[in-house]
């Protein structure tokens, strides 16, 4: 750093051409030429004057559109879309019955317990209990497992509102 000096400029690379540079062409007999190859450019680069200077001569012109081009479509439409569309079958979570929460409150109110008691007591919010009782919640074998525990009763399976047989716990 010490022996550089102010006034002194290292390029170390050079920059690219302009947008004006870029576009530069010249149209020689219907064929478009970059200005710093000569190389013949693809219709679609060409000046839409030089494609309709090259039509009035008579000349073949190629053109081709591109699909969607300057629209903010991410994906293309497919056949499936009527099919989707036909499609009546309202696909939801299912429920908890309303059976399993009547026994959630016959057995909370058995224990003499709130809403909000058995939540504490089961480490869950009051509206999970109240979800639960009302049939409004997804089903979560957790929380169901917990809630029989707490009441004593049966709230999955076929024997739904049973007392819960205490039996030696197996580690």
């Amino acid at each position: 750093m010490a022996e550089s000096d102010w006034d002194t400029v290292t390029v170390l690379r050079k920059k690219g051409p302009t947008a004006a540079q870029a576009k530069s062409k010249q149209v020689e007999d219907g064929r478009a030429l970059n200005s710093t190859c000569g190389r013949r450019l693809p219709m679609w680069l060409m000046d839409p004057r030089a494609i309709l200077a090259a039509q009035r001569r008579g000349e073949d012109v190629e053109t081709s559109k591109k699909w969607a081009a300057g629209q903010n479509k991410q994906h293309s439409i497919t056949k499936n879309t009527a099919k989707l569309d036909r499609e009546t079958e309202e696909l939801h979570h299912d429920r908890v019955t309303l059976e399993v929460g009547k026994v959630i409150q016959q057995g909370r109110q058995s224990k003499g317990l709130t809403q909000k008691d058995l939540a504490t007591k089961i480490n869950e919010k009051p509206q999970v209990i109240a979800d639960y009782e009302s049939g409004r919640a997804i089903p979560n074998n957790q929380v169901l497992g917990k809630i029989e525990r707490a009441i004593g009763l049966k709230l999955r399976g076929k024997d739904i509102g049973k007392p819960i047989e205490k039996g030696p716990r197996a580690k």
